[in-house]
């Protein structure tokens, strides 16, 4: 029998319950008078007068290198309102950011190891994951598919049966899609890119039949190539993909006031504003908007804002 996948049955599981959202609100009430407490990473912040963001390269349109060489993007933006949160509690208004270049390969590494205070970018939040860092509340719900030529008839996962598939090294697509060709015995040569734009090359010059990564960034991607009509996203979720921002999960203080500040956003709507900024107008660097209005599942979980998710 093949495959079926249905990741989508699962999100009620992430509803919490009534007690737990009435702690929330209560959370949210209380956001405006929270103070910090002594932790490793606000005692370096506050000794340094500095918070280091970790951004990405190309993960558009979360967190990429701008035209001017600038870090931008939808989760660089809710760092800094994050930054401005953090300068109000420890009555360092004027902090100072300075901005860290991460991979897929090194992200975890370098929060973990105190390079970086968050890393802002399109991360997913997993129990592997968990054990190494902590993440606040999702900014965004996606899920993995699959970017192919404009001219291919691939529509599924078992379409790339005996073809090449490519994910990015390090992420959460690339495990689903290896464990699902195990699973299956589906044959399908499973590629390594370094990176995103790396990884859209490849099916461009036809190194692979596909790139499997979560369906975002993938229309990101699309819309910053030269010949975006040259390439289309196909077939149904492999996965559920929470991508919250990233910070070191040894310092619990710190982690409710950005948990604080991200629900403060959301119940308040700000990140809305935000949010259409970056997905329904115009943006670098090719000028064109992804025209992704926000989808159910992020609207679903944004009425009862938490940092917990499934798996």
């Amino acid at each position: 029998m093949a495959p079926q996948f249905h990741p989508l049955r699962r999100l009620t599981a992430w509803l919490p319950v009534t007690a737990l959202r009435r702690s929330l609100w209560a959370l949210v009430l209380g956001a405006a008078s929270l103070s910090a407490q002594a932790g490793p990473v606000l005692d370096r912040i506050q000794a340094t007068g500095t918070v280091v963001l970790a951004h990405r390269e190309s993960s558009v349109p979360f967190s990429f290198v701008g035209p001017q060489g600038q870090p931008m993007g939808y989760a660089v933006d809710l760092c800094q309102r994050l930054v401005q949160a953090i300068g109000r509690a420890i009555g360092q208004p004027a902090l100072r950011t300075r901005f860290l270049q991460v991979t897929p390969a090194d992200r975890i590494a370098v929060i973990e190891d105190g390079r970086a205070d968050l890393e802002c970018g399109s991360t997913t939040n997993n129990k592997e994951r968990r054990e190494k860092v902590a993440f606040t509340i999702p900014h965004y719900i996606t899920g993995a598919r699959y970017l192919v030529r404009a001219d291919s008839p691939i529509q599924t996962l078992r379409d790339f049966a005996g073809r090449r598939l490519v994910s990015t090294a390090s992420t959460t697509p690339l495990r689903a899609v290896t464990q699902a060709n195990n699973e299956y015995l589906l044959r399908i040569t499973l590629l390594e890119a370094p990176d995103h734009q790396r990884a859209v090359d490849m099916v461009a010059n036809g190194e692979a039949d596909g790139f499997v990564m979560d369906d975002v960034l993938l229309y990101g991607l699309i819309a910053g190539r030269p010949d975006p009509r040259a390439f289309k996203v196909v077939g149904k979720f492999l996965t559920i993909e929470p991508l919250a921002i990233m910070l070191p999960r040894n310092d619990p203080a710190f982690k409710r006031l950005v948990d604080a500040e991200m629900r403060r956003l959301i119940v308040s709507r700000e990140i809305h504003a935000i949010y259409e900024r970056w997905f329904l107008r115009p943006i670098p660097p090719s000028n064109r908007s992804l025209d992704l209005p926000m989808n159910y599942l992020l609207k679903d979980f944004w009425k009862y804002p938490t940092d917990t998710v499934p798996g």
